[in-house]
């Protein structure tokens, strides 16, 4: 039997804001354990947690950029559940009545998305660094009250790449918010996920698993595949899935279970009393829409309707530095065909810098665009134009200048280059005979040694043609 991959993901985001979400405590990331703590956040007794605005705002935010319906009304609930990482025993979390439901993200719905602080930070010392002679567990509340926004999708995924992509995605939309630092070695982006197999064709879920805590986009990919085949090899031999929660173990590749899956009622929900009600006004809400920037859906969108192809559009919306240099160089050269300028600054310039920003490069956008217009109107050939961009990113100046200054400029249909043809047809007496039997490919073994004459300033094009021309083929 065929098995569909059923799959929702919970994502969890610390919010950057300057504070924790109920307390006065400041955020931090590094610190010496437990110096970022009070009464409040420590789960002391006779303590008021007070709604830290700003984490209210970011909610909202998010909620607009992913089409939510925004609650008119949400509260606060306690999510009780004992773990050493948990001072007060329970979690403050949003249960019944979210800020934010509904909406979708590219071609996956939200179902929700909410507010609720983070855990503490366990921390499990081993042999090579034992306390009072033997193994321990530690506790470092630093991370304890942090604001976090937790955001639920309808089960819509049905393939580990599709949620690799997803999410990346949402990470670069939250990123382009500001709302997050969305660093996942540094847990502010955190990815749950709930993994079922019905029969292809099937609208019924089977039962569903979760993997808890995948930090890397690769992690994820992979400990779905793991999970989507240990459930297919268990259905298979006529087995159950068990409902239940699992870790990945990226270094081995061995899922293994944690505990039975909890539902609602074992964590025990109530409405936190000591917390009022969540009543956004329409001034929070104003500001959060203003504060909205282009999102990467959007910019996609924008750069399709310019020219650019689809992979070409969603590669430079999901890098917004490349997305933004592409704009300042169709700027530059406004006669550029767009989806040329995209491959130049996609692919060749991406290629040289890595993940650095082109904007702090030596490349300036104008003198990309100068040699991409070099490189249209046959100035240089393509191969002398990437001599020309590595000399541009080694040092950056005028592409005119290092093509004169380094003899760059292309040799184009007059005699020279129709003299260096003939003498590579001329040496390479097999390569034309195959040509004239039909075998076209080895055209190449000519151009190739012309290109190595000519220092790769001949235009490939036309050296094909003279080729052709002069063989009679």
């Amino acid at each position: 039997m065929k098995w569909e991959p059923v799959i929702g993901l919970e994502i969890h985001v610390q919010l950057s804001t300057r504070t924790k979400m109920f307390c006065g405590c400041e955020l931090s990331f590094g610190e010496p354990p437990n110096t970022r703590t009070c009464p409040v956040c420590l789960g002391l007794p006779g303590t008021l947690p007070v709604v830290n605005e700003q984490a209210v705002l970011s909610g909202l935010q998010i909620g607009l950029a992913l089409g939510c319906e925004l609650a008119q009304r949400s509260i606060f609930h306690r999510k009780n559940y004992f773990y050493p990482d948990l001072p007060k025993g329970y979690q403050i979390s949003q249960y019944d009545f979210p800020l934010c439901r509904g909406g979708h993200l590219g071609d996956v719905r939200i179902h929700r998305v909410h507010l609720e602080e983070d855990a503490a930070k366990l921390v499990h010392v081993g042999a090579s660094g034992r306390i009072h002679g033997s193994d321990a567990s530690v506790v470092d509340f630093n991370r304890g009250g942090t604001p976090l926004v937790e955001i639920v999708t309808e089960p819509d995924i049905h393939s580990p790449e599709q949620a690799r992509e997803w999410l990346t995605l949402l990470r670069v939309t939250l990123r382009q918010l500001g709302v997050s630092d969305v660093n996942m070695d540094e847990g502010s982006l955190r990815a749950d996920a709930n993994v079922s197999l019905r029969p292809v064709g099937n609208a019924t879920l089977g039962t569903k698993t979760e993997l808890k805590n995948m930090n890397s986009f690769r992690f994820l990919e992979r400990g779905l595949h793991a999970e989507i085949a240990r459930q297919t090899e268990i259905l298979n031999a006529g087995g159950e899935v068990v409902q239940e929660t699992l870790h990945f173990d990226p270094s081995s590749g061995a899922l293994t279970p944690l505990r039975s899956k909890e539902e609602a009622h074992d964590y025990r929900y109530f409405p936190e009393p000591d917390l009022v009600p969540v009543v956004p006004t329409e001034d929070m809400i104003g500001r959060a829409r203003e504060a909205l920037p282009e999102l990467p859906a959007q910019r996609a969108e924008r750069y399709e309707a310019l020219g650019l192809s689809e992979d070409a559009a969603r590669m430079h919306a999901f890098r917004p530095a490349l997305g933004t240099f592409l704009e300042r160089v169709l700027e530059a050269e406004p006669a550029l065909e767009p989806q040329q300028a995209a491959h130049w600054v996609g692919s060749e310039l991406a290629a040289r810098l890595g993940d650095a920003d082109p904007a702090d490069s030596k490349v300036a956008p104008t003198a990309l665009g100068a040699l991409i217009a070099m490189a249209t109107d046959r100035q240089v050939s393509a191969g002398a134009a990437r001599q020309v961009l590595d000399a541009l990113v080694e040092r950056g100046g005028d592409p005119r200048q290092i093509v004169e200054v380094e003899g760059l400029g292309a040799i184009g249909d007059g005699d020279a280059l129709s003299g260096i043809v003939a003498a590579a047809i001329e040496a390479n007496p097999d390569a034309v005979e195959s040509i004239r039997t039909g075998r076209g490919q080895a055209i190449g073994k000519i151009v190739g040694h012309v290109m190595r004459e000519t220092k790769g300033r001949a235009d490939g094009g036309e050296v094909s043609r003279l080729i052709h021309e002069q063989i009679g083929a």
